[in-house]
């Protein structure tokens, strides 16, 4: 198992150059609220030599698949051949209130969109007579072809999910999985769904994301990751929140409805205290680095192939420190 981590758009080329000279094998941009994800890459790529790139994730309903693909194609040609191209649906308030993208049949849109990706990106003329993307519209005769493409027609693509459709999605059309709130435990039941459909999972990228924040006190550095998990469990609406799902399957039903209704009324401190230790220490990695060190193995066992570290801190050299820290705990994960 090797180490990622996903890169804040302030920091991004300070931090991926960090993580290159320890080691680290992927630097991840995330596209959400406070940047996208392209911008970033480009940046990180021409400061960087040896160390996978890869969106973390691009969101579907924002761009349409040829204009994903030119995008992956041009960031790959830039990092030369390091791109790996994270897709994600999103959720269905921000894909309807942001890009006017309805989030009906969401994994049958992005099989649709994986397959005209790949088209685009083998450089030939893109002909998709599907539900949801009809390339070229009826009419029309031009059809998208990408004469810079390709850098490599076997750019590997990599889906997050959470559902089992999803994690099954993503065995049988892509190259590699990007989770979320993922404890080792769900990151091997998980893995089930992929091997439902691929048999073994030779050549198949686990990534998930896991907030990480080191200190010698665990309930200290618990206290950093708060508001990222009540972010999370509140946005949009319970009935259609996966993240919010997520936390009652996980047994923490109770403190889901009260961190949700916390936000919704405004209360984002009150929501951050509500979020429990325990689920944060299931999905995450808290403390120092002696307790970090075993969750890194479990990780492992459990089948990762690149953690990405999520990490919180707000101040450049505190997340340095972060990402020297879990290299040092892998280290001695290797050895214990």
């Amino acid at each position: 198992m090797e180490l990622g981590v996903f890169l804040s758009h302030e920091t991004a080329c300070d931090v991926a150059e960090e993580a290159e000279r320890l080691g680290y094998g992927m630097a991840l941009v995330p596209e959400g609220f406070r940047s996208d994800a392209p911008t970033v890459l480009g940046a990180v790529a021409a400061r960087t030599r040896r160390i996978a790139l890869a969106s973390g994730v691009m969101q579907v309903p924002a761009r349409t698949p040829v204009m994903a693909a030119l995008t992956a194609a041009t960031l790959d040609a830039l990092s030369g051949g390091r791109f790996r191209l994270g897709l994600g649906v999103s959720n269905p308030d921000v894909s309807l209130g942001w890009y006017g993208v309805p989030f009906t049949e969401p994994l049958s849109r992005l099989r649709e969109y994986v397959t005209v990706l790949r088209t685009a990106l083998r450089g030939e003329p893109v002909h998709h007579p599907g539900r949801h993307y009809r390339l070229p519209p009826e009419g029309s005769h031009g059809a998208a072809h990408l004469a810079a493409a390709p850098v490599r027609a076997d750019l590997p693509i990599y889906l997050a999910g959470v559902r089992p459709r999803s994690l099954e999605l993503a065995g049988e059309v892509a190259d590699g999985w990007i989770g979320v709130f993922s404890s080792p435990e769900r990151i091997a039941d998980s893995l089930r769904h992929v091997r439902k459909v691929r048999g073994d999972l030779d050549g198949f990228e686990v990534v998930p994301s896991v907030p990480v924040s080191v200190a010698d006190d665990p309930e200290e550095a618990a206290d950093a990751l708060r508001g990222y998990y009540a972010n999370f469990i509140g946005l949009g609406s319970k009935e259609r929140g996966i993240y919010f799902a997520l936390a009652v399957e996980m047994g923490f039903g109770d403190a889901a409805e009260e961190i949700h209704a916390r936000c919704a009324a405004g209360d984002r401190a009150g929501a951050a205290k509500a979020v429990p230790f325990d689920f944060m220490d299931r999905t995450g990695l808290i403390g120092p680095v002696p307790r970090i060190a075993p969750r890194l193995a479990e990780y492992a066992a459990a089948g990762v192939t690149t953690l990405g570290l999520t990490v919180l801190n707000r101040t450049l050299d505190g997340q340095l420190s972060v990402v020297r820290a879990a290299a040092e705990a892998l280290g001695a994960a290797r050895t214990g």
